[in-house]
């Protein structure tokens, strides 16, 4: 279609001429040429400048709080257990449910309700890869919590032990891969059926099952690692929930059907099933192991899951160069080296006065050095001689009979 010569003489009631081809079209102007501009314009600029520039920094900001208000929450559920085996009520690991009369227990799971509603935000807005290794600040709240309020020693090496997680997540989160973008339910629901992540979530469901009804009833109160690994594999499914629930609300919001969508609903489930079942086995491990062992391994293995579920479900390692993958891998290692340190020297009553210090010792007085006399000196020979003779007042004279 051919436009008009000029357009600058026209005005409404004015006919215009548009070929097409071989046919004519007359055409009459009712408004004047100008186009018009939607009102939403500038408030969805706005919200893309903000998406592309802060988007990134309000989801960090929400996973350190997240982790603060898990850190402290795990405190005052450990008190709520402990207030429960001082009542003489049936403990938590061995099928009891009087924590739910506890008024500091629900304080705790309310505290964690946030901390999680904080963590759900925290992936809407960041990548999982980012969110999910600032959990270790959580660690560092719980350990240093829990020797003020809950009377757990924590000695040196734990300190640094914390300290070396914080170093490590720090490291993760500057390599971290750069996650696919996945702006519809309709994407997530595409991802979700690829046939690696649906052997991967079935292998960890199956592993999850013979942990909860064959392992944990036989070695879960020796073993420390059973009821965190199952707190951990359950957390991949969590993870996911809560990112594809996220696109969600972004999506109603934008006007998408996505009420129509059965996934939404799929992923509530799974979420409402996976956080009950954290909370069940992680009050098992917080009635009977020390808390400050507890969340830092808890955190290991929750992490490598949801890592190892992220690369299989985002497929985010893809475009990531060699270098921010050796940085992943070693911010990784520092994290599980800080938490063996915690594990390993527990028991270990080392503490900063326990170590040696740092200024040296003031040097010992030398002894006298015996004075030699030759024997060419015969006047020094004879004066020691009769100064070692003479008798000291204090002593009686001897007397020595000579026998022949």
């Amino acid at each position: 279609m051919s436009p008009p010569d000029s357009l600058t003489m026209l005005f409404p009631g004015s006919l215009i001429s548009l070929y097409c081809s071989s046919q004519r079209v007359l055409c009459q102007i009712v408004s004047d040429l100008q186009p018009e501009v939607p009102s939403n314009v500038t408030s969805s600029s706005w919200q893309e400048r903000f998406r592309k520039n802060y988007s990134f920094y309000v989801g960090l900001g929400l996973a350190i709080l997240s982790s603060f208000l898990v850190g402290s929450s795990v405190i005052l559920k450990k008190k709520g257990l402990q207030r429960l085996v001082a009542s003489g009520a049936t403990r938590a690991v061995d099928g009891g449910y009087g924590y739910l009369k506890d008024s500091m227990w629900w304080a705790g799971f309310l505290t964690m309700a946030a901390g999680e509603v904080a963590n759900f935000g925290a992936y809407a807005f960041a990548p999982a890869t980012v969110v999910t290794p600032l959990g270790a600040l959580s660690i560092l709240i719980s350990a240093i919590f829990s020797s003020y309020f809950l009377g757990e020693s924590l000695n040196l090496l734990g300190k640094l032990g914390c300290v070396i997680c914080v170093t490590g997540s720090t490291v993760m989160v500057i390599h971290a891969p750069e996650e696919e973008k996945i702006s519809t339910i309709m994407e997530m629901a595409a991802k979700m059926k690829d046939t690696g992540y649906i052997v991967f979530a079935v292998f960890l469901l199956v592993s999850c099952l013979i942990l909860i009804f064959i392992v944990a009833p036989r070695y879960g109160q020796r073993n420390i690692l059973i009821y965190i690994i199952i707190c951990s594999v359950i957390g991949a499914f969590s993870v996911s929930a809560s990112k594809g629930l996220g696109i969600t609300i972004k999506n109603f919001f934008q006007g998408l059907p996505v009420v129509r969508h059965p996934l939404p609903y799929i992923l509530s489930l799974m979420l409402a099933l996976s956080i009950s079942t954290q909370v069940n086995f992680l009050n098992r491990a917080l009635d009977i192991f020390n808390t400050s062992l507890v969340f830092p391994i808890y955190y290991v293995f929750f992490t490598t899951t949801v890592m190892t579920s992220s690369i299989i479900l985002f497929k985010e390692w893809y475009r990531m160069s060699a270098v921010d993958i050796a940085g992943t891998l070693c911010g990784f290692v520092t994290i599980i080296l800080g938490v063996f340190m915690l594990h390993a020297f527990k028991d270990l009553d080392i503490s900063q006065s326990s170590l040696p210090h740092m200024h040296k010792n003031p040097p010992a007085t030398p002894a006298p050095e015996p004075t030699v006399i030759r024997l060419g000196d015969k006047n020094v020979l004879v004066d020691n001689m009769e100064l070692s003779s003479t008798p000291s007042p204090e002593e009686k004279p001897k007397v020595f009979t000579a026998h022949s």
